[in-house]
């Protein structure tokens, strides 16, 4: 487990410099990604399927992020684009290309729509967070007037 929090820190703050973050920011890029990766793999330990476990883990990417955003008064989406990186199904993508390239369509075509779906459940969890945050701002707007 220490091994997949420190590869997911690095891998998160790596992506913050070729994103190119500020630097001040990468070592919050780099926890970011890795309370995502935490989450996702600490759901995934207890039976639960990546596909939900893709959708909390951005959730809570896209929270964190939010916070940061404010309290360190930069754009949201440095820290939403390098903390989603290691939930990013690049593994699995790669393995359902070779399998069409070998001609075994009968095994890429479940992964192929297992990488859809955990892309589009981060996406949905990023989305999600942002309405909510929306819908509380505006509340919030409303009950100052």
């Amino acid at each position: 487990m220490i091994e997949h929090l420190i590869t997911s820190f690095i891998a998160s703050a790596a992506f913050g410099i070729i994103f190119n973050a500020p630097v001040k920011t990468l070592l919050k890029c780099g926890f970011v990604g890795m309370v995502g990766w935490m989450i996702y793999m600490g759901i995934t330990y207890y039976t639960m399927d990546s596909i939900f476990a893709s959708v909390i883990a951005s959730f809570a990417i896209a929270i964190i992020s939010q916070y940061f955003a404010k309290v360190f008064k930069t754009p949201v989406i440095i820290f939403n684009v390098s903390g989603i990186i290691p939930l990013v199904p690049g593994g699995k993508a790669y393995d359902a290309m070779r399998r069409v390239v070998e001609g075994n369509f009968n095994a890429a075509i479940p992964l192929s729509a297992e990488v859809v779906l955990i892309s589009g459940s981060i996406a949905i969890g990023l989305v999600l967070s942002e309405v909510i945050n929306q819908i509380i701002r505006k509340g919030s707007l409303r009950k100052s007037i």
